[in-house]
């Protein structure tokens, strides 16, 4: 736009020099149009419209690469950090909220010395034996609750999934730059990663739920072996004596 603003004028400029020169008045004849001197003229400033010409080109690429680079460091408008912390955080909180064994070392390890041992001793009394039956089972019972709860928090984050995949995908394809289509695609890998991190919470409950009641039916032999110790276990037998039947 600019450079054929410049041509206009210079070509209306050298116009107007030519009429002048034609329109000389008769008492000025000492003036001598020289045409090689005019068709130089004509030349440089030609020259020199095409050097203006090629510098407003040379601005205009790099005003457009300066858009471009703009449009590059952009940033995404959306982002699903925040909703990715909350969703880890509720499944966390569910493992956390584990009843009775928990997912802790010194905790289990605890629990098994007292309620799993590897054999009863002959003295053990059926009270006893029946409270840690009991208590055994309320283990192996409150693992499968767990894990049911693990898995509905899990299938409840579904939906939110969908919203922010849904946001994503979209911000990706309306993406202006490099930058925006970049943390797009990583924070997709983001949701992927958060789905991951739910399917081994859920993986991880099963398996708890499961090596409790393994070990409840394990245990269940030991405690039917010190229950047939203690029943046959019945002491000295019959022991004959005097009775008085009549006074």
């Amino acid at each position: 736009m600019i450079a054929r603003r410049l041509r206009a004028g210079l070509v209306t400029g050298v116009a107007a020099l030519s009429i002048a020169a034609l329109s000389v008045p008769a008492r000025a004849q000492w003036i001598v149009f020289d045409p090689t001197n005019y068709a130089q003229n004509i030349l440089t400033a030609a020259r020199e419209l095409q050097q203006v010409n090629n510098e407003i080109q040379m601005l205009e690429n790099q005003a457009t690469s300066l858009i471009n680079q703009a449009r590059n460091l952009a940033s995404l408008p959306y982002s699903s950090l925040a909703t990715l912390e909350q969703s880890i955080a509720q499944t966390q909180q569910l493992l956390i909220q584990a009843q009775r064994i928990a997912y802790s070392v010194s905790t289990i390890d605890q629990a098994f010395t007292q309620q799993y041992p590897q054999a009863y001793s002959s003295g053990t009394s059926s009270q006893q034996l029946l409270a840690d039956a009991q208590s055994r089972w309320q283990n192996a019972r409150a693992g499968f609750q767990d894990t049911m709860r693990v898995q509905a928090g899990v299938v409840q984050n579904l939906d939110s999934t969908r919203t922010q995949i849904d946001a994503l995908v979209t911000a990706s394809q309306g993406a202006t730059g490099a930058l925006q289509a970049a943390q797009s695609g990583n924070q997709l890998v983001a949701i992927q990663t958060k789905q991951l991190a739910d399917l081994t919470a859920v993986m991880a409950s099963i398996a708890r739920a499961q090596s409790l009641d393994a070990a409840r039916q394990l245990e269940t032999q030991a405690q039917a072996q010190a229950q047939m110790q203690n029943f046959l276990n019945y002491g000295s037998g019959y022991q004959p004596g005097n009775a008085q039947m009549f006074h």
